[in-house]
Formats: structure tokens, C-alpha cells, sequence
């Protein structure tokens, strides 16, 4: 049996800069037993090198395969029965996983759940008032309190920052490598999650700070769009549904 309940995979492309927080937070506010394994996508800033000195386990991708890539590269490292794909550019907070875990296990039938945050698309993006990173990790602190009145089955949720259990990925498989550099591998793997049986919580009663976008800071906005828009028609081809109907949409039943 593994040693450690969830593995916390982040994968990383020249991102250093924000891995060295990302991970000094989780290190201070994740309890229990965990993992961490950043996936090297390529990068040439001395990520490899830190992850040593850390003790972090690291695999190096040679080139940048992309998100889905890299996370399913994480996801065959991974020794936890539950898993989490992570953002380098998330700031955790205190008691932040345990909404998560509490919610995942509260039902079989529960296959992905994510937090909220300060910048996403749809409903896990919430107005958070503060002036400053320490005044942000005061309010979540209040607020990281297990508490199912605040999970709301959702049809999709975003890739910052996902909880699933190692039996779905047995059940669904790995994410689809074909969105190449990412957009839209998160809301292909909550379909197919859904059209497996599986619901989707979002945790309100779990708030984590997200820079957002960083990982496409350096690419054109011409070319950022043109991604979006390929894997936007991936999708669709591959469905013959539109997500982007999902975006604001809560599941009634």
C-alpha cells in the first residue's frame, strides 16, 4: 500500500518563479500524508535543479508536450489513491484540501471536485475582497471548513486545481493528449466523467488563490486564440456538444 493518500501533481513549463511558491504553500498548509511530483515540461530555468534541492520528486519531459501530456505523466508516477492536478500558478491555503477530500468521499457516484477561486471561467471564480496575498489567506482560512451545504454539483469544473480518485482514471482513462498545449482537456475529462455516471462538486467551503493564465503569459494573443479555438472544435467534432453552454451551469436534479 502507498504511503501517502493524495499525490499532487504540478506540471511545470519555465515556471519557476511561480513553482517555488506554489510549492512553499502547500508545504505549509496541506495536512496529512502527500505527494508532490512536478512534471518538467521542457523547461530551461532551473527547475530540475530546485526540485533536487527540494526533494521533490520531478520527471523531465524533454520538450513541452503540453498540459494533458504532462499531468498524464504524472498521473503513472502518482502512488496516492486519490489525486490532484495543480496549477504552478495556485496558491494554496490553510485547511484548503480537506473540503476537497471530504467531498470526493462523501458519495461513490462523486468523480472530480474543485475548488473556488479568485480567476477562473464559470462559477468556481468568486469576488474575494483583500488587498494582498496575506489578507487572501486570512479570509480562506475562515472559510476552509468542511461543510456539504456548500457543494453544488456542477457540470464542468476547471483544470487549476482538480481532486479525483485513482478509480476513476481506471474507470475513464488519462486526460486526451490531442488538446496539445491545453484549453478545454479539463472540460473533455469532466464530460466523459459525467457520461460515465460520475457528478462534479465544487467546493465553496474551499478557496485557493490562482494567478491565472500563466502558463500562456508568453504566447500571442493571436496565437492563444487560434489554440482555443482549434480545441474548441476538437471538442466538438470529437461530442457533438458545445461546453462553453457550461460555463455558468449548476446540474438540477
Amino acid at each position: 500500500m502507498s504511503g501517502v493518500d493524495v499525490s499532487i501533481i504540478i506540471p511545470s513549463c519555465n515556471g519557476l518563479h511561480l513553482l517555488r511558491p506554489c510549492i512553499d504553500a502547500i508545504r505549509a498548509h496541506t495536512e496529512g500524508r502527500y505527494e508532490v511530483i512536478v512534471v518538467d515540461n521542457g523547461s530551461t530555468d532551473g527547475t530540475g535543479a530546485y526540485c533536487r534541492e527540494q526533494r521533490i520528486t520531478c520527471v523531465r519531459l524533454p520538450q513541452n508536450e503540453g498540459f494533458p501530456a504532462a499531468c498524464n505523466q504524472g498521473i503513472r508516477m502518482a502512488t496516492g489513491q486519490e489525486l490532484l492536478l495543480l496549477n504552478n500558478d495556485v496558491t494554496v491555503t490553510p485547511g484548503w484540501l480537506g473540503p476537497l477530500r471530504a467531498a470526493l468521499n462523501s458519495a461513490p457516484d462523486v468523480g472530480l471536485t474543485g475548488p473556488v477561486t479568485n480567476y477562473a471561467s464559470g462559477l468556481q471564480q468568486i469576488e474575494v475582497h483583500g488587498d494582498n496575498m496575506e489578507e487572501f489567506i486570512r479570509i480562506a482560512a475562515e472559510r476552509n471548513v468542511p461543510n456539504p451545504a456548500m457543494w453544488q454539483e456542477v457540470k464542468r469544473l476547471v483544470g487549476f486545481c482538480l481532486l479525483m480518485r485513482r478509480s476513476l482514471i481506471q474507470t475513464i482513462g488519462l486526460l486526451d493528449e490531442a488538446y496539445g498545449q491545453g484549453h478545454y482537456e479539463d472540460d473533455d475529462y469532466c464530460y466523459r466523467a459525467r457520461q460515465h455516471g460520475y457528478r462534479l462538486l465544487m467546493c465553496e467551503d474551499s478557496l485557493v488563490h490562482h494567478l491565472g493564465s500563466a502558463s500562456f503569459s508568453h504566447t500571442p494573443s493571436e496565437q492563444l486564440q487560434e489554440l482555443i479555438e482549434r480545441n474548441h472544435r476538437l471538442f466538438m467534432d470529437k461530442w457533438k456538444v458545445d461546453p462553453r453552454s457550461w460555463i455558468d451551469s449548476r446540474e438540477s436534479r
